[in-house]
């Protein structure tokens, strides 16, 4: 192996992953496959088949994680690569599974090349990763890391009312807890990027340094109600033009602190909604992500002295944090580790910040873990047009195999 690279099949990886859509794949060949239902059950199935066949051990634990590993000459703490095989509602074919999919062709070309790792290489499939069946998302790695509460998340129930837990026994998926993940050297996870930047500046790969940190707020504006048709113009509290005026100073002061703050109004509610009555209540959701502590600190006092503008229209506002996170940085090792990589193979690449959650952000609260992102097409993602290029796919796992390599002569 000396002096030559060891590189994937891209005709067999992407064998894999149209094998993979074929389980929810939908009629604008997108996929849906919500978590722990009948289609996430097949495509399990077909992972944990093809696992058995390369001679690995596969387990399951109790919150339906799967693990299937690769013995290696030394038992000691794997180097673990992984992600998640759920999917949004017509989503694409590309968010989550490439992760998954990455891992197992890693593990072929391993098998195939007849290399023995010198510790055990796990692929992990993560349980509820999206949260659209059942929220929050990334529940089973928040689990493991102890950011949520296990017996609260077992109760929590879809649209049809069944619990996370009579859905994961319905698909025979509940396992044991001695078989959670609780060590490993290294946690790898390959992922789309889910936006525009690795193809706007023609590159393979990002390197990812960080997901970052956010913060939401619930804004409540209150005034009065009265008849739209009676009530003169210098008289009303109108709840719904005093926040355009509060939604447009949010644009001014946030769009002044730095180019790559990204913020979000995604959900309102207006009170009463009838067009004959002016609206005297007012609740919208305001999100803003940033690597920086310092930048989302501004954001915050930005947000609270909202309340002291001039032009309410004589209503009141007050703002309600309802959560936040503080920014995840992965490992400087294995990061070092993956730029040598991505050098050796001859790929364009940049350091890049996540700004969607991962799996990988929990992971690493207890793990040494580093991200890598492959470009989206027009930074489409959760949606049925979400495409990455069969290429930069074969360069991305090119890139985690090299990475596995380097970390195993450690």
């Amino acid at each position: 192996m000396e002096g030559q690279k060891l590189l994937i099949n891209r005709k067999r990886l992407q064998d894999s992953l149209e094998r993979f859509a074929d389980f929810g794949r939908t009629e604008s060949n997108g996929v849906t496959r919500l978590s722990l239902s009948e289609e996430d059950r097949q495509a399990r199935d077909y992972f944990y088949d093809c696992c058995e066949e390369l001679g690995m051990a596969v387990t399951v634990d109790d919150l339906g994680n799967m693990y299937a590993t690769l013995p290696g000459r030394e038992d000691k703490p794997p180097i673990a690569i992984g992600s998640h095989l759920d999917t949004v509602k017509k989503g694409g074919r590309f968010d989550g599974v490439l992760g998954v999919a990455a891992g197992l062709e890693v593990i072929r070309t391993l098998v195939e090349n007849k290399v023995k790792p010198a510790v055990p290489i796990t692929v992990i499939n993560f349980t509820n990763e999206e949260g659209a069946r059942f929220e929050p998302s990334m529940m089973a790695s928040g689990i493991l890391s102890g950011k949520f509460n296990k017996e609260t998340m077992l109760q929590k129930t879809d649209t049809d009312g069944i619990t996370f837990q009579e859905a994961l026994n319905n698909i025979e998926y509940a396992g044991l807890k001695d078989f959670r993940l609780k060590e490993a050297s290294a946690f790898l996870e390959l992922h789309i990027e889910q936006g525009p930047v690795l193809e706007r500046e023609n590159l393979s790969i990002g390197i990812v340094e960080c997901v970052v940190g956010m913060v939401c707020y619930e804004i409540k504006v209150t005034g009065e109600s009265g008849h739209a048709g009676t009530t003169p113009m210098d008289r009303r509290k109108d709840a719904l033009f005093a926040s355009t005026n509060i939604i447009a100073e949010i644009r001014r002061r946030l769009g002044a602190l730095a180019d790559d703050l990204v913020y979000t109004i995604g959900r309102m509610d207006i009170s009463p909604n009838i067009h004959t009555v002016i609206p005297n209540k007012v609740v919208f959701t305001l999100e803003a992500r940033h690597k920086e502590p310092a930048v989302m600190q501004e954001v915050e006092e930005i947000i609270v002295k909202l309340a002291e503008l001039s032009d309410l229209e004589g209503c009141s506002m007050k703002a309600e944090k309802q959560w936040d996170r503080t920014t995840v940085w992965f490992d400087e090792d294995i990061l070092e580790t993956m730029e040598k990589a991505v050098t050796q193979l001859g790929y364009s690449y940049r350091k890049i910040a996540s700004g969607a959650g991962h799996d990988a952000q929990f992971i690493a609260s207890f793990i040494p873990t580093a991200m890598l992102f492959v470009p989206s097409i027009n930074g489409k993602s959760h949606c049925e047009e979400e495409l990455t290029l069969w290429e930069d796919c074969e360069k991305g796992v090119n890139l985690l195999l090299e990475t596995v390599l380097e970390l195993l002569k450690k």
